[in-house]
Order: C-alpha cells, then sequence, then structure tokens
C-alpha cells in the first residue's frame, strides 16, 4: 500500500473487477464498506476505468488500455539498440519473446542483412514447447505452471534444471529442421524472469553447440536489460 488511502482503494476496486463483479462482490473482494466500494466504483466509472456490462457489473474500462498504450514500453525501447549490437557482435539474427500463455511472442529482432540467417519477424507467435527462448521462459517458473506443458515439450524437465544452473539455454533443430539458438533470461527487479533474449540461426554456422560460442555475450545483454 502506498499510505495515500483514497488511492489505495482504488487500486483494490480495480483489482477485483478484473473478471467482473457487482457490488456486493466488490464489497466481499475489497471488504470495504458497501457505500466506500459504491462510491468508488462510480467514480471509476465516471473516469472510464470502469464500465458496467451487461449484467451491471463492472469491469475494466478502455480508460486504461488507453493510458497503457501510451506509456512508452521501457523495455522494447531499451531493447532495440541491444539487439542491433548483438547481432552485430555474433553476427546472429537476435529476438526478443515475451511469454503469453502457452504460447511465445517476438516483439523486437535484430535481423542479419544478408547471408543464411534464421528471420523471425515482429509479431511472429511460437510455442512454448520447443527452442530456446520457451526453455527460458519456462525455466523459472513454478512446477504447477510447468508441468502441464512438460508432456508436450521437446525438452525435459532435467533440461530447464541445467538451463537454470548455467543461466542460458541452446537449442539445435528443436524448433525448426537446420536452426539453432541460445537464449538468456531477462529479469525485473524483483529478479522474476519476464522476457527472453536470443540469437538464431543456421546449425551450419552456428554448431551443434552454440552455446560454447555465445552464451556469454546473450548473458550479458539480458543482463543489461534485467532490472528497468
Amino acid at each position: 500500500m502506498s499510505g495515500v488511502g483514497v488511492l489505495d482503494k482504488a487500486v483494490v476496486i480495480l483489482a477485483a473487477c478484473v473478471d467482473g463483479a457487482s457490488l456486493a462482490e466488490l464489497v466481499d473482494r475489497t471488504k470495504l464498506p458497501r457505500a466506500t466500494a459504491h462510491r468508488l466504483a462510480q467514480a471509476l466509472e465516471i473516469h472510464r476505468m470502469l464500465v458496467r456490462d451487461t449484467q451491471g457489473r463492472w469491469r475494466p474500462g478502455p480508460r486504461l488500455g488507453e493510458l497503457a498504450n501510451a506509456a512508452p514500453d521501457v523495455l522494447l525501447t531499451a531493447a532495440e539498440p541491444l539487439l542491433s549490437a548483438l547481432r552485430d557482435a555474433t553476427g546472429e539474427s537476435a529476438q526478443l519473446y515475451l511469454r503469453r500463455a502457452d504460447e511465445r511472442i517476438c516483439v523486437a529482432s535484430a535481423e542479419r542483412a544478408s547471408g543464411l540467417r534464421d528471420t523471425v519477424p515482429v509479431g511472429s507467435v511460437l510455442p512454448m514447447t520447443a527452442g530456446s527462448a520457451a526453455q527460458i521462459l519456462l525455466a523459472w517458473e513454478p512446477p504447477e505452471a510447468v508441468m502441464p506443458l512438460l508432456p508436450r515439450c521437446k525438452f525435459t524437465g532435467r533440461t530447464l534444471a541445467e538451463v537454470r544452473r548455467r543461466g542460458w539455454a541452446q537449442s539445435v533443430a528443436e524448433r525448426e529442421a537446420g536452426v539453432a539458438s541460445v537464449s538468456a533470461p531477462i529479469r525485473d527487479r524483483t529478479g522474476r524472469v519476464i522476457a527472453a533474449i536470443s540469437i538464431s540461426g543456421p546449425i551450419e554456422r552456428l554448431g551443434r553447440r552454440p552455446g560454447e560460442r555465445h552464451a556469454m555475450a546473450v548473458v550479458r545483454a539480458g543482463q543489461r536489460l534485467s532490472g528497468l
């Protein structure tokens, strides 16, 4: 809590409405007095931070999305020059991935200008079941978040344990035939893994142990993007 009472209560109200909430549900979830919950919800509705659905329940409003979209993404802004530097240092295409449920999304990339390359356009949606970036995004997750996926993965729990131990991941023809990759974690200020930074390219150039050549460069790039 911030200590600013009305602000703290408003945030509690917003959190309670993520999946929709009637007034009775608001009171139950927030433990606020009924009159206080009602007054704050109405005020947030006026500011379009809450809206009512067809059943009269409060849900997150459009103003929240507008504010989020207007804010610069600190990670993406910082990643652009670092991805280019990583590409130039390794000679391979570099990418940044975020997890979305059972998928990962390429949100930034720096491609080789010429020659054989592994092109992953920004916006590409890839599975969480294969590839070094998927290993990174799963390795530090709690077991209950990993176990349902493992039967479909091309890597094992032992692989993820090794990733945690050494701090980076590699894959060879795991996601796509002929492609190898190396990935490292990007962490927030609490140490939680929030993204994966990667390089990828043809096996004939990266070899069967790409981590031996490029892990340290990728790890250093991930460290520089951590804690933003």
